[in-house]
C-alpha cells in the first residue's frame, strides 16, 4: 500500500516536473528567434578628407535616443554590406561600445561634430563585453560589417554626411 501511494505521488511529481521543463524549454526557445530587421532610416556618404570624393553610400538606420543607443545592432543575425547604424548622440564626448549580445563583428567609427572620423575600433568580436573607447570626442559612432574600414580604404580625418528619411 505504502509502495503504491509513493508511485503515485512521484507520477504526480514527474508529470508537474514535466510541465514546468517543458514551458522552460519554450521560453528559451522563443527568446532564441528574436529576429530584428533592417529598417531604412536614412542615407550615409563616407567622402575622403582632402578630395571630397565619395567612397562609399550606405543606407542606414538610425540610434537617436536612449533604448536605440543601448540596443544598437545586438540580436541580427547580418548586417549587409551597403547597410549601417548611425548613432547620433545629443552631446560630444567620449564614447565607449561593446559588443554584448551582438552576433556579427563590427567597425565602429567614431565621429567628430563636424563630421570628420577621430578614430575606429576595427573587427569588434561578436559578444565580447569589453569597452571599445574613442580616442577623441565624438558626436556620432557609425557601425558597419567588421573588416569594411580598411576594406574601403578609410582614414582617420574622413568625413561623413548623411540625411535622414521623414517618416
Amino acid at each position: 500500500m505504502l509502495l503504491k501511494t509513493l508511485l503515485k505521488y512521484s507520477l504526480v511529481l514527474l508529470v508537474i516536473l514535466s510541465v514546468f521543463n517543458c514551458k522552460e524549454e519554450k521560453a528559451t526557445q522563443t527568446e532564441d528567434k528574436v529576429v530584428v530587421k533592417f529598417k531604412k532610416e536614412g542615407v550615409l556618404s563616407i567622402k575622403k578628407a582632402d578630395s571630397d570624393t565619395i567612397i562609399k553610400t550606405l543606407d542606414i538606420e538610425i540610434a537617436d535616443n536612449e533604448y536605440e543607443t543601448q540596443t544598437g545592432l545586438m540580436y541580427r543575425d547580418k548586417l549587409e554590406t551597403s547597410h549601417g547604424m548611425l548613432f547620433i548622440f545629443p552631446n560630444i564626448d567620449f564614447r565607449s561600445f561593446y559588443m554584448k549580445n551582438t552576433k556579427i563583428p563590427l567597425d565602429i567609427i567614431y565621429i567628430a561634430e563636424d563630421k570628420s572620423i577621430v578614430s575606429v575600433q576595427k573587427n569588434a568580436k561578436p559578444f565580447d563585453e569589453t569597452s571599445l573607447p574613442s580616442e577623441a570626442p565624438a558626436k556620432y559612432v557609425l557601425e558597419i560589417n567588421g573588416g569594411l574600414f580598411d576594406e574601403w580604404q578609410l582614414n582617420v580625418g574622413d568625413k561623413i554626411s548623411f540625411t535622414s528619411i521623414n517618416e
